[in-house]
């Protein structure tokens, strides 16, 4: 499931420069005038590169919100680890590919509004149809090694859990019969359930709320990343992710990647951002 694009050169490191775009009449500082250089690592369905633009959710998101601002994307393609570094570093104007905001990332990086919400859930058979935590007490449970949920995964009654390095492992696993269900990454696992009927597989999120099981069962948020330094920039991407909003843009967009429940548009649960990185009278986005 993981995606790989080759891309012709690599990013240059230059200073700063001062760019006014007609969409907000402010000057934008980019790495590049007139460039929005996008760090992205190519696992679809989040981000990819495709004749000469960005694909994927996220991609397409941020070529509207470039074009938007008379922004040309230059892609940055590079490992996973990289994206948050090159932002911290100035060397790219934004990272994207399907990120979860945290308080941790808040402190670190300037993130963007939200562009789409998750929550996690269980990827299994046609045959069942479970969508709590107490469905997988007892059963043979895979995820992804390194998954910040896995000490709440081990809490659960009679758990066997196994641990794979990518999602495309325990996907073969479970089509094996080797284990009852998969608890991946939301987005990935939709993403290759609607392009993969023939797998006879479903996600279905947890319906549980369980302030116990925050990481497992809280609504999470997807956003881009940008240089604490970049607030004008920060500022125009979070206008334009408005509009999109408000024109219920995300929901076309999602359609193009399996993404069609509600569960990505509508949020669910407490706003974990108040106080951190957001006022008491920001409210989340929606598109129901």
């Amino acid at each position: 499931m993981r995606t790989t694009y080759l891309l012709a050169g690599a990013v240059a490191a230059c200073a700063f420069l001062s760019v006014t775009t007609p969409a907000t009449a402010q000057p934008l500082k980019t790495v590049e005038p007139g460039v929005l250089t996008v760090a992205f690592s190519g696992d679809m369905p989040g981000t990819g590169w495709q004749d000469g633009r960005m694909t994927g959710y996220d991609g397409e998101v941020l070529e509207r919100v470039a074009r938007a601002l008379n922004l040309k994307i230059k892609p940055a393609l590079m490992e996973w680890s990289g994206t948050i570094a090159s932002v911290q570093s100035g060397r790219v104007d934004i990272m994207a590919g399907t990120m979860g905001w945290t308080a941790q990332r808040a402190k670190i990086m300037t993130l963007s509004d939200p562009i789409q919400y998750f929550k996690n859930g269980i990827t299994q058979t046609e045959k069942t149809n479970w969508t709590r935590l107490k469905d997988l007490e007892n059963k043979k449970v895979g995820t992804i090694t390194g998954f910040s949920f896995i000490p709440e995964l081990r809490k659960l009654d009679g758990l066997t859990l196994s641990l794979y390095d990518t999602s495309d492992a325990a996907v073969r696993d479970l089509l094996a019969g080797r284990i009852d269900a998969v608890i991946g990454d939301p987005p990935v696992m939709q993403y290759a359930l609607s392009r993969n009927p023939d797998w006879k597989l479903k996600f279905n999120a947890f319906e549980d709320n369980d302030p116990k099981f925050p990481l497992l069962t809280g609504m999470g948020q997807v956003v881009f990343g940008m240089n604490k330094d970049s607030e004008a920039l920060a500022s125009a991407v979070n206008a334009e992710i408005a509009k999109l909003w408000k024109e219920c843009a995300m929901r076309g967009i999602g359609k193009t990647y399996g993404l069609e429940q509600d569960v990505w548009y509508v949020p669910q649960g407490a706003n974990a951002r108040h106080g951190v990185d957001r006022p008491e009278s920001w409210s989340l986005p929606a598109c129901p």
